[in-house]
């Protein structure tokens, strides 16, 4: 534990190598920060912090640069801090302009991040472990043609269209739609299949398509996330050598990207922040990332993490990271909430 004034040193380097990218010279700290002690105090500080790991200096001569240990130190001091108000105020704008629909609003969760923070952004959908059955629907079109409507789990929606091999009237599928849903119900695609039902032609025949959008589902479970700022995270200036991005940009061209960043077990946790060497991917030994998650709480889940240089603004990150999760958690909410009766009067429209 660091006394309260090697502390405010370590915070004032912090905060200054933050904004400016360059080696903070001890003397500097006196007038800018109003420590109000003298320069050999001061240079005693800094001593010590480097003795302890909290900083590092490229040469005797050079200024202090926070270490990951001095990072990590700052932010487990920090208090919550709220997004301003204007922020608040320009989300809630954006995300009114987009439709009802959950792609929509990840694809502008990345685009909101990255030009908050300047960083790159990194918006996964919500996936249960397996793609687990909610509801299913079905809706006469015409004759043989019948629209099958599929929720899962999380608050997807599936549509597909079925030709049934004798017609059948609203009331009969209706009926059917609420035997599958009794014996289906909350079940995987490889439950559903253990499940010995004795089903009629055409509910075996819808059975088996459900069944076969529900693998699809799951084999998509870690596919490419939506991101955005790339390019804003690259122009600063600790990515100006090829060599520190080569590893991450392959990542990305690979789609390894999501799984390099999010920890193994994810901790109870709402916000986490990986600095630099805590990171399992070597390849972002260079990074810090403030991952949260967002969804429905023991159902599905996704991430939303920003990915920027060690002198991240961590407060900033920290705060649009958060408020940014509670907002997708309550659309998903919402939306997993009224996606049946909203999907029902979208197709009933066509």
């Amino acid at each position: 534990m660091l006394s309260p004034r090697a502390d405010r040193v370590l915070n004032s380097i912090i905060d200054r190598y933050i904004t400016k990218a360059q080696p903070v010279p001890s003397q500097s700290l006196i007038g800018e920060f109003e420590l109000e002690v003298s320069s050999a105090t001061i240079r005693n500080e800094v001593a010590h912090l480097e003795q302890g790991g909290y900083v590092t200096r490229p040469h005797l001569s050079a200024g202090s640069i926070p270490s990951d240990k001095g990072y990590r130190y700052y932010v487990a001091s920090l208090k919550e801090v709220e997004l301003p108000m204007p922020e608040k105020r320009l989300i809630s704008h954006l995300f009114h302009q987009v439709e009802d629909d959950l792609e929509a609003w990840l694809r502008l969760s990345a685009t909101v991040i990255a030009r908050l923070l300047g960083n790159m952004a990194v918006v996964s959908l919500p996936r249960p472990q397996n793609c687990r059955l909610r509801l299913v629907e079905l809706i006469v079109i015409q004759e043989n043609l019948v629209l099958m409507v599929l929720i899962f789990y999380g608050g997807r929606i599936r549509e597909q269209l079925l030709n049934f091999e004798h017609s059948a009237s609203q009331s009969i599928l209706s009926a059917m739609a609420v035997k599958l849903n009794q014996h289906y119900c909350g079940l995987t695609s490889q439950q559903i299949l253990d499940k010995k039902t004795e089903l009629s032609p055409a509910e075996e025949q819808a059975m088996s398509v459900i069944t076969r959008i529900m693998q699809t589902e799951d084999e998509q479970a870690y596919q490419e996330p939506y991101l955005d700022g790339l390019h804003l995270m690259l122009s600063q200036p600790e990515f100006t050598l090829s060599q520190r991005v080569r590893g991450l940009l392959e990542l990305v061209e690979h789609r390894g990207l999501l799984k390099a960043i999010v920890p193994p077990k994810t901790a109870d946790k709402t916000i986490q922040v990986i600095i630099g060497c805590e990171n399992q991917a070597e390849t972002f030994r260079d990074y810090s990332v403030v991952i949260g998650r967002y969804g429905l709480r023991g159902d599905a889940v996704g991430n939303l993490a920003v990915v920027g240089p060690t002198r991240m603004v961590y407060p900033h990150a920290i705060a649009a990271v958060s408020y940014l999760a509670s907002v997708l958690s309550e659309l998903v909410t919402e939306l997993h909430g009224k996606g049946k009766n909203e999907a029902l009067v979208q197709n009933e429209a066509k």
